[in-house]
């Protein structure tokens, strides 16, 4: 679950909240979305599946100001092993990623998880 001070605020419409973060050793990244359930982000889901990101999660919540949230979390199969990113892939698929939401005035920063993060 991303943390969120509020539900109010939006980056991108139906998007609250957007990491892009890798387990260690941070090579394969996900993209994790906390998105209003009522105004979902069509076109920016829609597009995460043509680069070949599945959903892998799912769940929605009541903020503590009140707003629903629902929690995506995607993920794309790399060729190394375990399913992980090449070096080329990574790169290739972080470059999407930026287009995407840069596209809809989204700054993203990929980040590499805490073990702690990685594992709870």
């Amino acid at each position: 679950m991303l943390f969120l001070k509020s539900t109010t605020v939006t980056k991108a419409p139906g998007i609250y909240e957007v990491d892009i973060a890798a387990k260690p050793p941070g090579k394969t990244y996900g993209v994790f979305l906390a998105t209003d359930p009522d105004h979902q982000p069509t076109d920016v889901l829609a597009a995460l599946a043509a680069l070949g990101f599945s959903n892998t999660y799912s769940s929605g919540y009541t903020h503590k100001d009140r707003g629903k949230v629902l929690d995506l979390h995607f993920q794309k199969d790399g060729t190394d092993l375990f399913k992980g990113w090449k070096t080329e892939e990574c790169e290739t698929n972080l470059a999407a990623i930026h287009s995407l939401f840069s596209g809809i005035g989204v700054t993203i920063t990929p980040r590499v998880m805490t073990l702690a993060e990685a594992y709870a």
